[in-house]
């Protein structure tokens, strides 16, 4: 299959999907169409974005015999029933993280993508950026020796309006779905292997959304990694990587196109570059599609967005935090 034979679908008309949008024109490329809630809505995307085909109702894009994509950038809590009837029709999915609320049902729509043969990839920034795709490499070398301790802070601070999906528990609001996802991707991605032993504290918001917490992670390697998150307090979105001959530092993480590595005898700085932050979602959508093409799933890292949403799964049990109508 070439290329330009690819057609995508987008459901919703948010903020994603216009950069979706934009990053396929990237590519020299324009929507084939659109799906939304709101067909006034979705007619003004088309109009803008130059898309071909709006649809009266959502379900129309599943039944499409045009579609070969669909990527889903609704909230978090309406994944799980798109990506059911996109896996039925024989649709390849791209979804916005946190890719489902629970690990139930992501391993539902592994099985039946896997059954259909169809892919699913999660629109997670960390697993294209060009730059960790170079530092797991250098990582992999062994150059830095064994890692041993990640460091992952990440804090908004969202005024407490307690209807916005930030805290809205209908809407699947809360820390760990919306920031956490990013900083747990981190570190699965540089760990050996997934993290079994977990402890946390966690602090509830007014609605009962996880508005800050901490996590304490170490796997069976004796790697070990700490996360700090916060919806309603500022922090820095840095993440450091700490080895046995040096530490690498990145800022801005989620997107980031630079790190640093500081030598751990001699305090020597290295900066690393690749790839532009601004570039995030054509890079996402690029590994897609070259998964779509040859069939490699592994440019997709579905293994760890699924060890990261068991991570974000048990913690919340801990917690007892349930969205509404959640079925774990």
């Amino acid at each position: 299959m070439e290329q330009n034979e690819l057609n995508w679908a987008v459901i919703g008309c948010g903020v994603i999907a216009n950069e979706m949008a934009q990053g396929l024109g990237k590519m020299g490329r324009t929507l084939y169409s659109v799906a939304n809630r709101t067909h006034e809505k979705a007619a003004q995307f088309a109009k803008k974005y130059s898309v071909k085909k709006v649809y009266d109702a959502i379900d129309e894009v599943f039944t499409d015999p045009d579609v070969d994509i669909i990527y889903i950038t609704t909230p978090h809590n309406t994944h799980y029933k798109y990506m059911k009837k996109a896996l039925e029709n024989g649709k390849h999915i791209f979804v916005e993280k946190s890719i489902t609320l629970n690990s139930r049902e992501l391993s539902e729509m592994v099985l039946l993508a896997k059954e259909r043969g169809l892919l699913i990839g999660e629109a997670m920034t960390i697993w294209h950026m060009p730059l960790y795709k170079k530092l797991w490499q250098i990582v992999g070398s062994g150059e830095l020796g064994k890692v041993q301790m990640i460091t992952m802070n990440f804090g908004s601070f969202k005024e407490y309006d307690m209807s916005n999906r930030f805290f809205n528990m209908e809407l699947a609001g809360g820390a760990m779905l919306d920031i956490g996802v990013y900083a747990l991707s981190i570190v699965r991605s540089f760990m050996e292997e997934k993290p079994d032993e977990i402890l946390s504290q966690w602090k509830p918001s007014p609605t009962g959304s996880d508005e800050m917490a901490a996590v304490l992670l170490k796997n069976t390697k004796g790697q070990m990694a700490t996360v700090a998150l916060s919806m309603h307090s500022k922090q820095p979105k840095r993440a450091v990587i700490s080895c046995e001959k040096g530490y690498i530092e990145i800022m801005e993480y989620p997107r980031a196109d630079r790190a640093v590595i500081v030598d751990a005898e001699t305090g020597a700085v290295r900066e690393i570059a690749s790839g532009e932050t601004a570039n995030a979602l054509f890079y996402e959508l690029r590994d897609m599609e070259e998964a779509v093409r040859t069939g490699d799933g592994s440019l997709l890292h579905l293994q760890d967005t699924c060890d990261v949403m068991e991570i974000m799964t048990r913690l919340r049990k801990d917690w007892g935090m349930r969205y509404p109508g959640e079925i774990w």
